[in-house]
């Protein structure tokens, strides 16, 4: 019994990298890639579904730095940056200068333009978010890196800071329930709204 070509299931092919890697120009042409794929050391990094809690930190930060933020600055979200030819991260949340936004059509900022860098730690990401990703966002100049955990439901803030001796980020903070800092620009939040159960207007 012959079986009709229309009727079998395509099946995904996984793109086969080039010698030497991916280049962050790839990441633009590259078909069919998922949703929020990045460039790590020239090779492509996927992620995996969402959780809840991922979800609700990005909103957060991206919501209440948008309403602090100054005059010149932009709070962008889930937004690739390129650092080298084989390194176009993905932060969660980003801040960057507005002079870095040239039009609606645009897919990523350079390094430099970037003040702060935010990562949402998931489980799959803990080796990247924790280790990777600050070397490389440190590596890149960026001034202020924040590593968001889930602690037995509650979120967990580390602060880092750029030492421009060692080109290295030194730690400024661990916040629990209260995130307050004067850098990049004054912020003072409570980081239970990221876990709080929604109240249902009467």
């Amino acid at each position: 019994m012959s079986v009709d070509p229309e009727d079998i299931e395509p099946t995904y092919r996984w793109p086969v990298p080039p010698a030497g890697g991916w280049t962050a120009d790839d990441l633009d042409r590259l078909p069919n890639l998922p949703p929020h794929t990045e460039l790590i050391d020239g090779m492509l990094a996927f992620v995996s579904p969402q959780t809840m809690f991922h979800s609700r930190a990005i909103d957060f930060f991206t919501w209440h730095l948008h309403s602090l933020a100054p005059q010149g600055l932009e709070v962008v979200r889930e937004f690739t940056i390129d650092i080298d030819c084989h390194n176009r991260p993905e932060p969660d949340v980003l801040v960057v200068d507005e002079a870095a936004i040239l039009g609606m059509e645009q897919t990523r900022f350079p390094a430099e333009s970037v003040l702060l860098a935010i990562e949402v730690v998931s489980p799959d990401s803990v080796a990247r978010d924790r280790s990777l990703k600050p070397a490389k966002y440190a590596g890149a100049g960026i001034p202020h890196f924040w590593r968001v955990e889930n602690a037995d439901g509650r979120a967990v803030v580390y602060v880092y800071e750029l030492d421009p001796a060692t080109r290295g980020y030194g730690a400024a903070g661990i916040f629990h329930a209260r995130l307050k800092v004067d850098v990049p620009f004054p912020i003072d939040l409570d980081l239970n709204e990221i876990t709080a159960k929604r109240r249902r207007a009467e």
